[in-house]
């Protein structure tokens, strides 16, 4: 998911309140929540991007819906929603989380292929990559059939794309050219 400038400000500023208040882990963790609601419940979303609802009546509905969270976190999600910026708070969370990561020197990496890999191949791959990058791997493992061979590895803004399906639209291509 791509970040707006707003939500990487908002999350920029929630990391950096964390962070003072020593409470970084227990904002995540509320962060994490806030993810889950946003991917796997689709009325969450069209709740938050409701003109309808109220801005007071979803403050109280946030508040029932995550009773857990932090009292920084629940103060962040109240102010968010008072600015009329509900609609971004999972791409806020996310962004978070993002941050965080990278914060931490954790790089994530997403790796598909047309099978599954083996570990020694998927441990010859991380090994390049470990000679360009600083930081530890969270590594994503995704099988695509359609790749009908070889791999596709993202990571951070870059992606180094191996497959076989897309060295034969490139061959194509130049086929058709």
């Amino acid at each position: 998911m791509k970040s707006t400038k707003s939500a990487i400000r908002y999350a920029k500023a929630i990391l950096e309140l964390s962070s003072e208040t020593n409470s970084v882990e227990q904002v995540a963790s509320d962060m994490e929540r806030i993810i889950v609601a946003g991917n796997e419940t689709p009325d969450f979303q069209i709740f938050l991007n409701s003109p309808v609802i109220k801005t007071d009546k979803k403050i109280d509905i946030l508040k029932v819906l995550f009773s857990e969270f932090t009292e920084l976190t629940m103060s962040f999600v109240e102010l968010i929603t008072k600015n009329k910026r509900e609609y971004l708070l999972t791409e806020i969370a996310s962004s978070f989380v993002r941050l965080l990561k990278k914060q931490s020197g954790i790089v994530p990496v997403s790796v598909t292929s047309a099978v599954k890999l083996e570990k020694e191949t998927l441990a010859q791959i991380l090994t390049k990559l470990k000679s360009h990058v600083d930081g530890e791997f969270e590594v994503t493992e995704e099988v695509n059939p359609a790749l009908i061979g070889g791999f596709i590895v993202k990571m951070e803004d870059k992606q180094i794309d191996a497959s076989i399906a897309s060295q034969l639209n490139r061959m194509k291509i130049e086929l058709a050219n």
